[in-house]
């Protein structure tokens, strides 16, 4: 028997599907950042698709990777240590890979009907 989704988690799965290969891109881009070789351009470019993510989230009610996509934002762009930025960078990118484990799984079970 097949498993019926509704329209939102529809939704929610073909947005969750497209994040993995940013996952790389992010996890590329902090260790860039660590290595003293991502340039300011790079890091805004980051912190912008962060912004995005967050947007497109929390749109879709995934309320667990809006809020560590907009808490990575807010790390990239701001001051102090580059080691700390980094080292908080790569905590909030293991949350935010199992907030979309998370995610998918809600999204992938069937939702009671009431009947």
């Amino acid at each position: 028997m097949a498993v019926k989704l509704s329209s939102r988690q529809q939704a929610q799965l073909a947005f969750l599907q497209t994040l993995p290969p940013k996952f790389q891109r992010m996890y590329g881009i902090i260790e860039e950042m660590g290595a003293l070789r991502a340039d300011e351009l790079v890091v805004r470019g980051f912190a912008r698709q962060l912004d995005e993510l967050k947007a497109n989230a929390a749109a879709l009610s995934l309320t667990g990777l809006a809020d560590t996509a907009g808490i990575m934002g807010t790390m990239a762009r701001r001051g102090g240590g580059l080691q700390m930025k980094v080292r908080g960078l790569r905590e909030l990118l293991g949350s935010l890979k199992i907030n979309h484990e998370a995610a998918i799984r809600l999204a992938t079970t069937p939702e009671n009907s009431g009947s």
